[in-house]
């Protein structure tokens, strides 16, 4: 028997082994998804201890995205044939170091460094990990499963990106980068223990590649990186835009990321459940309702209440696409799911980075009055990401 079949493996046991492994993957998701966001509200506190403007801190959110984008293939490539919870380990042990390097990091050019090494992992362990959860669970229950193992990131804003913001302001960035490092050898811990032992990918390496050849792959990433990347957009800056623009302290920025943190946890449940009911109409209907959000917040972030039910749906809208956009590319490239789903990971992080640096030129260049422009920018983007959806949805429904 072939032991890569686990979903074959896991199919006479109780699904409880199969949460458990997914679990473990939700575990090592935390970690990398507070290193990934927990930056967004240190901007400031990063940019004054290191004596650099507020968009050149919000490149480090850039650089970190370009390092899932260039990590993404070349680690997959060049590791195809490793056992893939060998693979897993050795990702969360670069994790580990890039984080510990981060908290050391004497200047910029050193903490950019130390963000592209940590990041270099992310796209593997998610691409990795999306088709391991994928085949834990029955063909109706996969988006259910790639939704529970992203909801790693969405525990990571609601815990740990708003107690990292806190523990960075009140104790210094540094202090966040340690804590990091320390969940991450947990969650190393964790990948060691609970995932079970699998073979490398059954494909082979010009199968896997061959799917890049395709003009239906070629959407699916486009939608990903213009319909998500209107998300970091306007996250990116959105520590400044709640103090600058609707008002609040730098103290109450923690406490309003709970608040898309929850919006997040429900957007990422919810937009599972829809993607296995119907998959591109409720994708398209989440990246609207996204779209629409996103324009709104040019309106309502000058007003507190409202500003802060925007961003509740936001985080909702926004995570509502992630099960969805990761399920579209698995079912569009069946045949090499492994590479397709690591890059559509990189797709969402190519998103983050033109988004953040897209935000930034806007706020640096002063367009439409820089800052407050940034949400209508963020809308624009993920308007792109619509149309390719739409695309798609016609090359679909033509074959």
């Amino acid at each position: 028997m072939n032991t890569e079949t686990i979903s074959g493996k896991y199919a006479a046991s109780s699904g409880r082994s199969a949460t458990i492994a997914i679990y473990a993957l939700t575990l090592g998701a935390f970690a990398i998804g507070m290193t990934e966001f927990v930056i967004m509200g240190l901007l400031p506190e990063v940019a004054a201890d290191l004596n650099v403007s507020i968009p050149a801190a919000g490149l480090l959110i850039t650089g970190y995205a370009l390092g899932v984008a260039v990590g993404a293939p070349f680690i997959t490539i060049s590791t195809h044939k490793m056992p893939r919870k060998a693979l897993l380990l050795l990702l969360m042990g670069i994790f580990i170091a890039g984080n510990a390097l981060a908290a050391v990091a004497p200047n910029y050019a050193v903490l950019m460094a130390a963000r592209f090494v940590a990041a270099l992992t992310h796209g593997s362990f998610f691409g990795v990990g999306s088709v391991v959860a994928a085949e834990l669970v029955p063909k109706e229950k996969r988006a259910g499963a790639i939704a529970l193992m992203f909801t790693g990131l969405t525990l990571a804003n609601i815990l740990g990106v708003p107690f990292g913001t806190f523990l960075g302001q009140a104790y210094g960035w540094r202090s966040t980068f340690w804590v990091i490092t320390a969940i991450g050898i947990v969650a190393l811990i964790g990948v060691m223990t609970l995932v079970p032992k699998v073979k490398a990918a059954p494909s082979s390496l010009s199968q896997e590649l061959g799917v890049l050849r395709r003009p239906a792959v070629h959407i699916a990433l486009l939608m990903t990186v213009f319909g998500f990347g209107g998300v970091f957009t306007a996250f990116t800056y959105i520590a400044p835009i709640l103090t600058d623009i609707t008002g609040f302290s730098s103290g109450a920025v923690s406490y309003i990321l709970v608040l898309f943190g929850v919006g997040i946890t429900i957007g990422n449940i919810y937009g599972g459940k829809l993607a296995d009911w119907k998959l591109l109409p409720s994708l398209i209907g989440t990246l609207v309702l996204l779209a629409v959000t996103l324009a709104l917040f040019s309106l309502t972030d000058a007003y507190k209440i409202p500003a802060l039910i925007t961003i509740f749906v936001l985080g909702v809208a926004s995570f509502g696409t992630v099960p969805g956009l990761q399920l579209h590319m698995l079912n569009t490239a069946k045949e090499a799911p492994t590479l397709a789903s690591t890059l559509n990971i990189a797709a969402f992080n190519l998103g983050n980075a033109f988004g953040a640096y897209l935000g930034g030129i806007v706020i640096d260049l002063q367009i439409g009055g820089g800052l407050p422009a940034v949400p209508l920018t963020a809308a624009l983007v993920t308007v792109i990401g619509i149309l390719f959806a739409l695309w798609g949805l016609q090359m679909r429904q033509k074959s």
